[in-house]
């Protein structure tokens, strides 16, 4: 089974490492770390571009909804990369769609989705995408 997605339908391309403790017993990359590295590349691409210190806003980004299909085995030390794409934005949340794959010429080799739910801090209620992350989001729709 193949991914029918290319780097192409990935407006964003997040370069993340793997770590040793990344392999499994089996040699490759556990399942869980596809999660994180997708988690990682969402959440570094917004702070790092809309400048935010994620402990001192009024809100939060949280995880509502993930999931991820496997194409093919990574390991440490392969270097790869996150392709990111917004494929739906609502008013208080918001759809990726991610893949990871090699930084050479490789096939996707995971493809996920991942949904952010924009909360207050306090009460944990829906809130409107702050503007910032709206503005960047967009760059990404597709």
């Amino acid at each position: 089974m193949t991914s029918e997605l290319t780097r192409r339908d990935f407006p964003v391309h997040w370069p993340v490492l793997t770590r040793w403790t990344d392999n499994d017993m089996f040699g490759h990359l556990n399942n869980a770390v596809y999660y994180e590295l997708f988690d990682t590349a969402i959440n570094a691409w917004i702070n790092t571009s809309c400048d935010i210190d994620p402990l001192a806003v009024p809100w939060l980004g949280v995880v509502a909804e993930s999931g991820c299909k496997y194409f093919a085995e990574l390991k440490f030390p392969d270097p790869l990369v996150v392709g990111l794409a917004v494929a739906r934005l609502g008013n208080s949340s918001v759809t990726y769609r991610l893949a990871i794959f090699q930084v050479d010429d490789a096939p996707v080799a995971a493809e996920g989705h991942w949904v952010h739910v924009y909360v207050d801090r306090v009460t944990r209620r829906p809130v409107p995408i702050p503007d910032a992350i709206r503005s960047l989001l967009k760059t990404a729709c597709v």
